[in-house]
């Protein structure tokens, strides 16, 4: 029984970083969209995220059969919480990424995204997809060290975040209003995307160490 029981803790484990993988993948598939005004490549993210809700409601489902049924107490009890929130973070990290893909849907058969804002918003895809990749390492590993690394990859995303406002708010702006809402919700998100990936990552740390990152 014990055995089952721990098997399914590691299930959990192996969940997550499926999560982190196809996470990953929308917000790639998603920016793509977003640049290149691909509506097959953005209806592809909408439609997928529910993968991502299917995994999420089982590991809430399997968290909550072992509370019931195990009733875990200290490490085993901190492993299923910290799961839960774990998965819910992905689980948000998915949605933002269809938003971008809705922004894309949405100009199409136009790009959302001015040719001066390109290479920003590359950036910001770039960082995301760093900080999701190695949030599944860390699931995966317990990597505490590399957990506190993505503290670094979020400042990157801000710095860019507050780069979009620059630019927005400048007097050279020549795109009008809705290319300006647009850009600020695709950056919202963006910054959102990083923020859930750093508070997966302490997370883990809190999970191995049992205490929180400030």
């Amino acid at each position: 029984m014990r055995d089952a029981y721990h098997e399914e803790l590691e299930t959990l484990t192996d969940r997550l970083v499926e999560m982190t993988r196809l996470v990953r993948s929308a917000m790639s598939r998603a920016t793509t969209s977003l640049l290149d005004a691909d509506l097959h490549l953005a209806e592809s993210v909408i439609s997928q995220d529910e993968e991502v809700n299917r995994i999420y409601a089982e590991v809430e489902t399997t968290i909550y059969e072992v509370m019931a049924t195990q009733q875990p107490v200290a490490v085993d009890l901190r492993t299923v919480i910290t799961a839960l929130r774990m998965a819910a973070d992905l689980e948000r990290m998915g949605d933002l990424a269809e938003h971008i893909a809705k922004i894309a849907r949405l100009r199409h058969p136009d790009s959302a995204i001015p040719p001066s804002l390109r290479d920003t918003i590359v950036e910001m895809d770039q960082i995301a997809e760093r900080l999701i990749t190695k949030v599944g390492t860390c699931i995966a590993t317990r990597d505490v060290e590399l957990s506190k690394e993505l503290e670094a990859d979020d400042d990157a995303m801000d710095r860019l975040h507050r780069r979009l406002f620059r630019v927005l708010l400048s007097p050279d702006w020549k795109y009008g209003i809705e290319a300006a809402i647009d850009i600020t919700l695709a950056g919202r998100y963006y910054e959102r995307y990083a923020d859930h990936a750093v508070r997966v990552a302490r997370d883990v740390v809190y999970l191995v160490t049992g205490s929180r990152q400030s």
